[in-house]
This record gives structure tokens, C-alpha cells and sequence, in this order.
């Protein structure tokens, strides 16, 4: 079993405004994946991508409303998907 994922674990800066208390891994993971991918640091993908999955990432990835283009050239090379599928 994946050991619980804290939002204490990902870096200070990510969640600077947002109330982080009020923050749950699964409740709010599309939220915590787009700030990783958009905002995050190569430790922080780590976080997500292990407690996540690829899968999971993907998906959620998929269902974000914006993703600037370096982001969403990351996403459409990491998941091998055309960009218009982001």
C-alpha cells in the first residue's frame, strides 16, 4: 500500500494561496496535479507520479481547463497523446 501523500511534502511555494489545512490528496487531486505540473518542481512531479500513477495524472491532466504550452508540450510528449487531447 502507497503511504499517505502531505501536502507538507511538496514545496512551500506551491500552494502559497491556498489555506493548506483544507487541502485532501484525493478530494482535490486534479487541483494538486495541474499546480505540480504548471507551477512544481522536478521533486514535486516525483510526489504525483508516485502516488498518482501515470494513469491517474494523465486523466486528470486531460480534464484541466488551461495549461500553458510548456506544460501542455509536456503532457502531450510524457503520455504520447496529440496536444489537442489536453
Amino acid at each position: 500500500m502507497k503511504e499517505k501523500l502531505k501536502i507538507e511534502d511538496f514545496s512551500p511555494s506551491l500552494f502559497w494561496d491556498v489555506d493548506k489545512t483544507t487541502l485532501d490528496v484525493e478530494q482535490h487531486r486534479r487541483f494538486i496535479i495541474e499546480r505540480t505540473l504548471t507551477h512544481g518542481t522536478l521533486s514535486d512531479w516525483y510526489l504525483i507520479k508516485g502516488y498518482y500513477g501515470k494513469e491517474i495524472i494523465k486523466a486528470e491532466s486531460k480534464q484541466v481547463r488551461y495549461l500553458d504550452k510548456q506544460t501542455l508540450a509536456f503532457c502531450a510528449a510524457y503520455f504520447h497523446e496529440p496536444l489537442h487531447n489536453f
